[in-house]
């Protein structure tokens, strides 16, 4: 078997497993399986492939004809041009979440110290601490906080592979959080738990259910830090989220209704709402 020739198997089988993008899929599992850039393929797509290559490149196929995440087969995402390591424990990078993070790097001043609230693989704090200001920062501190032990586990493997001194904290939201920062990001879970059982299978049954699940009105985890994040942020510090499309409206009531100021939304490349972001200014003067 060719290049071309397992491009077109790997095609039909995925279409014929109304694998959406089946084109995409296929070309990017021949990509990871034998390391071929498109314009080598494209040189000499009659490259004959090893009897290993189609071996993985066959079992490749059949976990994605199975509506396993192509991520989950190859273990990586690509995030703010960085590759992340994911797996079943994390929920996958989204394109969606980089408008979180630009805006975050916009906002961002030499020596901020920065959490990221449900941190999962790492991707929001991570590419923070790599591309702030393109430049070292010495007096920056850049800090990532889940509940999960085992997403915690890759969050820290993916600091190490792309040398990233970001600090991480075991908690349930702020419980174990002890400092003031700067600036609060979080990509918390938002989806209502009826909505769930409704999503496409690569999501419900293999993005891990506590990254998804917003509980009840999909408002519990926004409710939850938005009170709490006031006694961790310093004099004018930023809190900003990534929303669901249909969440501006009541995100902002509540940042309101506790106190934020310099409310605003942000819509994605897609035009949905996307990120909502507020300042919080301390009103005791003994914590300035």
């Amino acid at each position: 078997m060719n290049l071309k020739e397992a491009l077109s198997t790997g095609e039909q089988r995925l279409n014929e497993a109304q694998i959406m993008d089946a084109r995409i899929d296929a070309w990017l599992l021949l990509e990871w399986v034998t390391g071929i850039t498109r314009a080598k393929y494209f040189m000499d797509p009659g490259r004959e492939l090893s009897e290993s290559e189609i071996h993985v490149y066959e079992e490749a196929l059949a976990k994605r004809c199975r509506r396993i995440p192509l991520q989950h087969i190859t273990g990586e995402q690509e995030f703010m041009g960085l590759s992340f390591k994911v797996n079943e424990n994390v929920l996958i990078p989204r394109q969606d979440t980089e408008c979180l993070v630009e805006l975050a790097l916009e906002k961002y001043e030499p020596g901020m110290h920065v959490l990221d609230m449900c941190t999962g693989s790492g991707c929001i704090i991570i590419s923070m601490e790599k591309l702030h200001q393109n430049q070292p920062d010495q007096d920056a501190g850049f800090s990532g906080c889940d509940i999960s032990e085992a997403a915690l586990e890759i969050a820290k493997e993916n600091a190490k592979i792309l040398h990233s001194k970001v600090c991480f904290i075991q908690s349930d939201l702020f419980e174990k959080v002890e400092k003031r920062y700067d600036m609060i990001l979080s990509n918390p879970p938002y989806i209502r738990t009826s909505v769930i059982d409704e999503l496409e299978e690569e999501v419900r049954c293999h993005d891990p259910r506590i990254a998804l699940d917003g509980k009840e009105d999909g408002l519990y985890f926004y409710r939850r830090i938005i009170e709490e994040a006031r006694n961790h942020l310093v004099n004018g510090g930023w809190l900003m989220f990534e929303i669901g499309h249909d969440q501006r409206e009541d995100v902002m009531s509540m940042m309101t209704e506790y106190g934020y100021e310099e409310i605003h939304a942000r819509k994605d490349l897609a035009g949905l709402d996307r990120v909502v972001f507020g300042r919080y200014y301390i009103l005791d003067d003994s914590l300035r």
